[in-house]
């Protein structure tokens, strides 16, 4: 399901492992599993428009005149730390992706968030960047995070996440026009803490198997 940019996926795959990732008897060895395996099944919509080039294959038969991804076609970029839970899911799937990472801390007084760390491969400008986070609740991260990637002069940006709510899918449309957001779903909204209902808890903590 789309609607102006965003992406909302329906595929029956992918929805059976998001309620097992919902529920809170789901144990981290598990969670962290279908955190990969969700990322992995996304990324097959995700990269529907990657760049192809022309080449000449030679089978036991005869040459065959194809297709491949072109060279320098794609980066991921976890936002720390629940990010990283995604990034196995698509490395399986694109051996020979580029994988950047950005972390941020948000201020306890603004509640802004800050950018604290940030490695990104050499030739990032040059492919495609999709930013992974588990959540998109308040959209304040996640914003940032594109934000300050914009401002290394990447402009060709996608943001895929798990769970979103409409709060966040409205930040981040209102922010960045431009960027395509990709959900596996879409719920309620956000309660009094800013976590989303009904949600799965906090993803960083259920990956990592902290409190």
């Amino acid at each position: 399901m789309a609607d102006d940019n965003v992406f909302i996926f329906d595929h029956p795959l992918i929805q059976h492992k998001i309620s097992h990732l919902r529920d809170k008897n789901t144990g981290t060895k598990e969670f962290r599993e279908l955190v990969s395996e969700i990322a992995m099944l996304m990324a097959y919509e995700v990269t529907r428009d990657l760049p192809m080039q022309e080449v000449d294959i030679e089978t036991p038969i005869a040459v065959a005149h194809t297709r491949v991804l072109a060279d320098k076609s794609l980066a991921i970029v976890p936002i720390l730390r629940a990010g990283l839970g995604m990034v196995d899911g698509m490395v399986k799937l694109l051996p020979n992706v580029r994988v950047g990472h950005i972390g941020l801390y948000r201020d306890p007084v603004t509640v802004e968030p800050h950018t604290y760390y940030c490695k990104l491969p050499e030739d990032i400008n040059e492919r495609e960047v999709i930013v992974l986070d588990p959540m998109l609740a308040t959209g304040g991260s996640a914003s940032a995070a594109i934000t300050y990637l914009k401002e290394q002069k990447i402009d060709n940006i996608k943001f895929m996440c798990l769970i979103a709510s409409p709060e966040g899918i409205a930040r981040l449309k209102s922010d960045h026009t431009d960027v395509k957001i990709y959900c596996a779903a879409k719920d309620e909204g956000l309660n009094e803490n800013s976590y989303i209902v009904p949600g799965l808890g906090d993803a960083g903590d259920r990956i990592f198997g902290t409190n």
